[in-house]
């Protein structure tokens, strides 16, 4: 598979929420770079870290954070750029904005995924 592929296979099987084929796309050792001074910020090493985090991420929001892709994946040799858009809420705050992810695919794993939003304060603001 290409990075590319990988990328869309993870993508793919996380919308239908078949967690652990879309774990299986990952090494058990990547990173996940959170950006920001929230909560949630922080690089989150391994399976199990990267996942208690989606998971209290889902939580707080009572299950309303969506993500959503808006554009072509692009690759640059093993890293593949995803654009998003995600919102959620968490009581009476909300957060919806676009962003990008971006992942480092190495023998046909993911072994690195950064995040990037259009307006971190307001992020951080909504994660607390």
């Amino acid at each position: 598979m290409t990075a590319i592929e990988v990328v869309e296979a993870y993508s793919l099987a996380l919308s239908q929420g078949d967690i652990p084929t879309a774990f299986s796309h990952f090494s058990p050792d990547a990173k996940w770079h959170q950006p920001g001074s929230h909560q949630f910020a922080g690089t989150k090493s391994g399976l199990d870290a990267i996942g208690k985090m989606l998971g209290d991420m889902m939580g707080v929001t009572q299950g309303s954070l969506v993500i959503i892709p808006t554009g072509a994946l692009m690759s640059n040799g093993n890293l593949v750029s995803f654009p998003v858009h995600f919102s959620g809420k968490i009581g009476e705050k909300t957060v919806d904005m676009n962003g990008v992810d971006l992942f480092e695919v190495v023998d046909e794993k993911i072994v690195q995924v950064w995040l990037f939003s259009e307006d971190q304060a307001a992020e951080d603001a909504f994660w607390g």
